[in-house]
């Protein structure tokens, strides 16, 4: 099979012919459609990832056919239209069995700790218990569009969070991930206010119907004062210290934070004004991609037109694009949108 390798951090990936993955008993081969461009990819390209072992090729958001399963699978067969989760779950442990695979202590991610989905085949584990049909209204860029950072937003808004109609929420950040939060905020029927320093990204949130901050000094006053005495949620899709102090700073009495941005290097271990936590009774919620269940909820929104993220991809490319497309993550995004390769 082709596919997008690197040998070392920071490298520029080539385009190479690999062995094809060698399907294990419950697992299935996947022959890929589809592939997303994410941050996430640049962050393990950069050596920021301690599972990853070289050479390696990335990718974790994907869709395809099946093209082989091993002896044990039962639920799929080759032929069949799928996706799966970026959090490739043992489906059982007692994390997995209470239904929130997304924690899996024994959990193996494509891109990451397995070999990825920029390549023609991809092998999923446990197939039985990680792969998910793809209805056929959803085709395949889209569905590699959903990746993991509209999975991450629809688990942090609709799970975690658990907003309800009505309710104020603000969202920290507003690249792929933040754009995503808000669209799932305002299906949920949520009053969205989005902060970013980007005019572009600012506008993109506008059009799908937030209402847009500058963010500055002065954010925590301003959205106080755009919800009415504060959020009642908040959503720090950026990840930095200084996005996540000020959105708990932005909540209302009772109100609940998500962390759902990655905090990464000085920023892993923010100080947080934990007096404010305690003596509002505010709630602070991690969040950790989605659970196999919560995916066929996503897509069964999006068959039914309950959730419309037609806008979610920004810009196609081309498998051979690929490289390029990782270089050009050391710089902000010009596009609103995720950057998907059509594989075949």
């Amino acid at each position: 099979m082709r596919a997008v390798r690197y040998d070392e951090f920071r490298d520029r990936p080539v385009l190479v012919d690999m062995p094809d993955p060698v399907c294990p008993p419950r697992g299935a081969v996947v022959a890929v459609h589809a592939t997303g461009v994410c941050r996430s990819d640049w962050h393990a390209w950069q050596g920021h990832d301690d599972s990853l072992q070289l050479p390696h090729v990335p990718g974790h958001e994907f869709a395809g056919i099946v093209e082989q399963v091993g002896a044990d699978v039962t639920g799929f067969a080759p032929g069949d239209r799928v996706t799966a989760p970026f959090i490739l779950a043992c489906g059982r442990c007692e994390e997995c069995l209470a239904g929130a695979p997304q924690v899996c202590p024994e959990q193996r991610q494509p891109g990451f700790d397995l070999p990825g989905s920029w390549a023609e085949k991809v092998l999923v584990i446990e197939a039985d218990h990680n792969l998910v049909t793809l209805p056929e209204e959803i085709d395949m860029v889209r569905a590699a569009g959903l990746g993991c950072r509209v999975g991450t937003a629809y688990h942090a808004v609709r799970t975690q969070a658990r907003v309800a109609v009505g309710e104020r929420v603000a969202v920290f950040g507003c690249g792929g991930l933040g754009l995503a939060c808000v669209m799932v905020a305002l299906a949920a029927g949520a009053d969205v206010i989005a902060i970013d320093v980007s005019d572009s990204a600012l506008a993109a949130a506008a059009e799908l119907g937030a209402t847009p901050l500058v963010s500055g000094t002065d954010i925590v006053d301003r959205v106080r004062e755009a919800t009415g005495g504060g959020a009642h949620v908040t959503l720090d899709a950026l990840g930095s210290a200084g996005t996540a102090r000020a959105a708990i700073a932005s909540l209302r009495p009772r109100g609940r934070h998500v962390q759902v941005g990655l905090l990464l290097g000085e920023d892993a271990d923010p100080s947080l004004p934990m007096g404010q936590v305690i003596g509002q009774e505010l709630q602070i919620l991690g969040s950790h991609g989605l659970a196999v269940s919560e995916y066929r909820d996503l897509l069964a929104d999006i068959a039914s037109g309950r959730l419309d993220l037609g806008a979610v991809v920004g810009r196609l490319l081309a498998v051979e694009d690929l490289p390029d497309a990782m270089l050009a993550m050391d710089h902000p995004p010009t596009t609103a949108g995720m950057t998907v390769a059509r594989v075949r």
